[in-house]
């Protein structure tokens, strides 16, 4: 890939924020604590100079479901995993790329420890230990991304033949996916050269944090929620629970919880309750899903969706699987759909869940919106170390796409080592 193919892909996702902030309000939600924290950070990505972390992107389209309702931020998301993988991708490929994500990922590892030497100091200040808690998740999270991107880079040798198609006839090489268990937080920090991890963070006019209830409390909710792998796969999803009482009444006081937080203008409250219920038993989320809806609560449904989708790839499974038993197949499929931004060893691990649950359909569903807009040699991935029934499946989900995606798989599977039938 050459040095101006490297920078159409930048400046196509450079290109794409600027179109997204245009519909948001700069003072408001988590975009305004951004504009507010890091202007210079801001106009850096909307310039195209730098590629802000994946848990950046995923908060200006939780404001982007606040004002333009949850269905087009729900397909927003895939469409901006799509660009953003394309984009981290040609930015890291740059001669000197590598040391840049070494060298980032240094100045992470060091935000990383300033936060927890924060969270020690601010024993009895609320607002100190929210935004150290926020800030610490934030930073582990990057750093988790950081070592997948450089993993990526040290992966991929530019050979004539290695480099394919993807869905918007870009060359785009081989990168690990944004995952969606980024935990969100105020600080926008790493977008910017210089170290400030001995810079104490100043609560912003932004969405309100709570306090953690012990200064080395874990975050808490699906977000903050991980799963060695020897641990991904759950047993088979638990049967909804319509008629237990104890799934209603925790269902309906979430709904007053919100509908006060909503009131007194807490939205990150809010935001917090409704991460922490999508950790809820699978059984319970269905009854959950419906209370919202049955409030009007439409945008906290949305969220509560998007929440599940960052659950273990196990979680996952049993989700949707009590979510269609329970009847709410939009639901599921919007799950499912949101998930697919997930990288490729978890997407193939939920699919694995799906299929020992008896849930063949949605199975299929999540490889087929996964091939769909993710590259060929990212589908590829998802058939490296799983089971070889894997293969046919995702030439089926490829086939549904176009005859040329199908190609453009069966080549990748060949360049990665993987047989196709």
């Amino acid at each position: 890939m050459t040095v101006h193919q490297h920078a159409v892909e930048v400046r196509a996702f450079a290109r794409y924020l600027r179109d997204l902030a245009a519909l948001l309000d700069p003072g408001r939600g988590w975009y305004g604590v951004f504009c507010a924290r890091d202007p210079a950070g801001m106009r850096a990505c909307f310039e195209g100079s730098e590629v802000p972390p994946w848990d950046v992107v995923e908060s200006l389209l939780q404001d982007l479901a606040a004002v333009r309702g949850a269905g087009q931020a729900a397909e927003e998301s895939v469409r901006a995993a799509a660009l953003f993988a394309a984009s981290a991708a040609a930015y890291d490929g740059r001669p000197g790329g590598r040391q840049a994500l070494a060298d980032r990922l240094d100045m992470m590892l060091r935000e990383q420890s300033d936060a927890v030497r924060r969270l020690g100091d601010a024993d009895g200040e609320p607002d100190a230990l929210a935004w150290a808690r926020d800030d610490h998740a934030r930073a582990t999270a990057r750093c988790v991304e950081l070592r997948d991107r450089l993993a990526a880079v040290e992966r991929t040798v530019p050979v004539p033949d290695a480099w394919f198609r993807g869905q918007d006839g870009a060359d785009v090489p081989t990168v690990s996916a944004p995952g969606r268990g980024k935990p969100r937080g105020a600080r926008f920090a790493g977008l910017d050269t210089g170290d400030e991890a001995e810079a104490d963070p100043v609560p912003s006019p932004g969405p309100g944090l709570p306090a953690a209830p012990a200064p080395a409390a874990a975050p808490r909710g699906a977000r903050f929620r991980g799963a060695p792998a020897e641990e991904r796969v759950a047993p088979a999803p638990s049967a909804p629970e319509p008629d237990d009482p104890a799934a209603h009444r925790a269902a309906e006081d979430v709904v007053a919880q919100l509908v006060r937080l909503r009131a007194e203008g807490r939205s990150g409250e809010a935001h917090v309750v409704l991460c922490e219920a999508a950790a809820w038993p699978a059984g319970r989320l269905p009854v959950l899903a419906a209370a919202l809806r049955g409030a009007g609560l439409e945008a906290d449904r949305a969220t509560l969706l998007w929440e599940m989708s960052s659950l273990t790839p196990a979680e996952l499974a049993a989700a949707a699987g009590a979510l269609a038993a329970a009847g709410l197949a939009d639901d599921c499929g919007q799950l499912l759909r949101q998930g697919v931004a997930r990288p490729a060893a978890e997407v193939a691990d939920a699919v694995v869940a799906l299929d020992r649950a008896g849930l063949e359909a949605e199975a299929r569903a999540l490889l087929e919106a996964f091939v769909r807009v993710r590259t060929p040699q990212e589908a590829a991935r998802i058939a490296e170390g799983g089971p070889r029934h894997l293969v046919p499946r995702l030439l089926a989900a490829a086939r549904e796409v176009s005859a040329t995606r199908e190609r453009d798989l069966v080549h990748a599977l060949r360049v990665a080592g993987v047989a196709a039938p």
